[in-house]
C-alpha cells in the first residue's frame, strides 16, 4: 500500500485473523460461559480490561486492553498459571505503525503469595495477547 499507516493496518488485520484462526481458545467456546474468564474488570483508574479465553485441551489466551493514551509500565496482571507467557500479538508493534513498546516478546508470571501475577507493559491505546509457553 502507498501509505505506511495503511500498510500497518493491513498487517494488523491479517495478523488478527491469523491469530484468531490459529488459537482455538479465541473461538472454540464463543457461545459458552466456560470459554471466557475476566482477569481485570474493575480497573476504572487505569481504564484497563483483561480477560482469558479458554478451550478444552488448548492453551488459554490472555487479552489485555489499555483504553487510554497513557503508557503503563509495571502494570500488575493476575494470570491463571505460573511460568513464561509469550506475547503473541501487540497492536502497538512498529510493524502496525505503533510505537513498538511492549514486553520484549514474553512476561514471567510468578506466585506472589496472593495469587499468580505478572508485571507487564501496556502500550497506549493498545491490546496485547499472551499465551503460556508451558
Amino acid at each position: 500500500l502507498q501509505y505506511r499507516m495503511h500498510e500497518g493496518m493491513r498487517r494488523l488485520v491479517r495478523d488478527l485473523n491469523f491469530t484468531y484462526r490459529s488459537k482455538p481458545a479465541l473461538h472454540a467456546r464463543d457461545c459458552e460461559g466456560d470459554g471466557f474468564e475476566w482477569l481485570v474488570v474493575d480497573d476504572f483508574e487505569n481504564s484497563v480490561f483483561a480477560w482469558l479465553r479458554k478451550a478444552p485441551g488448548e492453551k488459554p489466551v490472555a487479552v489485555i486492553t489499555n483504553f487510554t493514551p497513557v503508557y503503563r509500565e509495571n502494570y500488575t496482571l493476575r494470570l491463571p498459571a505460573e511460568g513464561r507467557w509469550r506475547e503473541i500479538l501487540n497492536t502497538d508493534a512498529d510493524i502496525y505503525g505503533g510505537s513498538g513498546k511492549g514486553n520484549g516478546g514474553r512476561v514471567q508470571a510468578v506466585n506472589a503469595g496472593g495469587g499468580v501475577q505478572a508485571v507487564i507493559t501496556l502500550p497506549p491505546l493498545a491490546t496485547i495477547m499472551l499465551e503460556p509457553e508451558f
